[in-house]
């Protein structure tokens, strides 16, 4: 028989604390734009988040979710199994499928422009298209970051199909294969989607991390990251 959500917490709670009486919990599930789960101690009672995507999770889930989230608050250690029985579960292509079309709902994707001050992310993307993918590539929707952030330089956002690129890099101070070769680490990601293998999402496969390498500059590009 499938146990309640808050028979599991507080199962959970004493085989990680024993000896502890559980506090008083409250549980919901809430409309984030991802697959998010929070937990927070006040007055003495835990107040737990769980997204709304995970409704109707098997129960195993369930308890490898209320371990994670249990443990990460009290500093115990996280065990394997449950981990990765968590991250199979919401990489599994119903749940990715699901959260990219919550998130193209729900979430704020604040894009700017392509055209920068010095660069111009559609021309970019459009010359390494014909010079490494025959043209054949769909552009996504290219804009640059709103903050000069160092801390990530682009990523590809599936949900929104949108490449957005750090604007640190539009600056003359940047050669422009460096930013060329940004960008086409982000056009890869098109090319080759997050793949699962066992409990583990794979994001740079073999195939990937082949076709970066044949990037002309890549050591150069690769350098110069690293002075930056």
């Amino acid at each position: 028989m499938r146990s309640g959500l808050l028979e599991i917490f507080q199962e959970t709670y004493s085989e990680l604390r024993p000896g502890y009486s559980p506090p008083e919990l409250k549980i919901e599930f809430f409309a984030f734009a991802n697959v998010n789960n929070t937990i927070r101690l006040r007055d003495g009672r835990l107040l737990v988040r769980l997204s709304d995507l995970l409704e109707g999770a098997p129960e195993a889930v369930l308890r490898a979710i209320a371990h994670i989230l249990l443990a990460k608050m009290y500093r115990r250690p996280i065990d394997r199994g449950h981990a990765a029985r968590y991250r199979k579960y919401v990489a599994s292509h119903e749940i990715v499928r699901k959260a990219h079309l919550v998130r193209q709902m729900r979430g704020r994707k604040r894009l700017r422009l392509a055209r920068g001050h010095y660069y111009d992310l559609d021309a970019i993307f459009e010359d390494l298209n014909t010079r490494f993918f025959h043209g054949l590539m769909a552009r996504p929707r290219m804009s640059w970051s709103q903050s000069k952030t160092r801390r990530i330089l682009g990523h590809y956002d599936p949900a929104h199909n949108a490449i957005i690129i750090s604007r640190i890099f539009d600056h003359p101070a940047v050669p422009r294969y460096v930013l060329e070769y940004i960008v086409y680490h982000e056009m890869l990601h098109l090319k080759h989607p997050v793949k699962l293998r066992g409990s583990r999402r794979c994001v740079h496969s073999a195939e990937f991390e082949a076709e970066e390498r044949l990037f002309p500059r890549a050591a150069e590009a690769n350098a110069f990251l690293k002075r930056l």
